[in-house]
């Protein structure tokens, strides 16, 4: 089974050979191949032939990357929105992996979260205040979404992953009547307008969302990342909840990968995979994303014992 029937058939909520696997990011190049990135401000004011090599660059990291762990898709996440770059090197990247690997990349910021908000005070006093000024905000952060996620799919993208983290290990960082004013209808639309251009969407948040997961049907997403067990994220009880309408993605705990040791990594996969897997619907990843500072032979713990489960 190609990476990409795998993905399909699990996002069709029926079971491939085995779930699918990767990471929304993987920060740990230098610590497995020796090699970096480009920085950011490398593509600043380069000529297409000084970008066709930064963009093999990536390419090949990202290729590694997807070789040494059986990845079946991959996020971008370098070259990042900050430049055009990222719009030219998306179909680079597609065209260098070939057809059976899944592209995609990010749209961050594009609603009120946790993220968005810099200033709490004046946030309180306009939730109670002043909440057409909210609606205001949240409405340009909308188009501008939009505006991106249109050259995202120009790009070739085959999934856009929405990371806007909604939510504390408590609860929801709003109650969930605000978040149905301020957040659900706005990430409503451009979930909506991706999925109508035929492009899978990815929600991510950290936290409880169990407060709003009502809401996050609503929206929509085809996945719902990362079903944070830090924050009591059960995934056997988001799948009942959730089956059938949104795929899962995630929950195997970055306190573990972070901190070991060898048997809990192993038993918080297993209880992702044991509860999840069944019916499809479900993508193999950690709770988060492989962030730099993370063990590498932790996160081979992880990989391990994922395939050395579906042979």
């Amino acid at each position: 089974m190609t990476s990409r029937e795998r993905i399909e058939k699990a996002l069709n909520f029926e079971e491939p050979d085995r779930p699918p696997h990767f990471e929304q990011m993987y920060e740990l190049v230098e610590e497995a191949f020796g090699e970096s990135f480009p920085e950011e401000s490398d593509f600043v004011g380069t000529t297409l032939s000084e970008r066709d090599k930064l963009y093999e660059k990536c390419a090949s990291l990202y290729a590694k990357t997807i070789e040494k762990f059986e990845w079946d898709g991959v996020l971008v996440w370098l070259p990042a929105r900050r430049t055009d770059a990222q719009y030219e090197f998306i179909p680079y990247l597609k065209n260098f992996l070939g057809p059976d690997i899944y592209v995609g990349s990010f749209i961050w910021s594009s609603a009120i979260c946790i993220d968005t908000v810099d200033d709490y005070m004046q946030f309180s006093i306009d939730l109670h205040e002043n909440r057409q000024r909210l609606r205001d905000w949240a409405e340009e952060m909308l188009e501008d979404a939009l505006i991106h996620a249109d050259k995202l799919i120009n790009a070739g993208c085959d999934m856009i992953d929405i990371a806007n983290d909604y939510a504390f290990n408590a609860g929801p960082f709003i109650s969930p009547d605000d978040f149905a004013e301020l957040a659900t209808p706005y990430m409503k639309r451009v979930v909506s307008f991706i999925k109508s251009k035929g492009v899978k969407v990815i929600l991510h948040s950290d936290g409880n969302l169990i407060p709003i997961i009502d809401q996050i049907i609503e929206i929509a997403p085809d996945v719902l990342q990362s079903i944070d067990p830090m924050a009591g994220m059960d995934i056997a009880e988001v799948k009942k909840l959730t089956y059938g309408k949104i795929s899962l993605m995630g929950n195997v705990q970055c306190s573990y990968l972070q901190e070991g040791p060898r048997s809990m990594i192993e038993e918080s996969a297993e209880y992702a995979i044991q509860h999840a897997s069944p019916g499809g619907g479900f993508i193999f990843s950690s709770s988060n994303t492989i962030f730099k500072g993370l063990p590498l032979e932790n996160y081979e713990i992880m990989v391990d014992y994922f395939h050395k489960r579906f042979q």
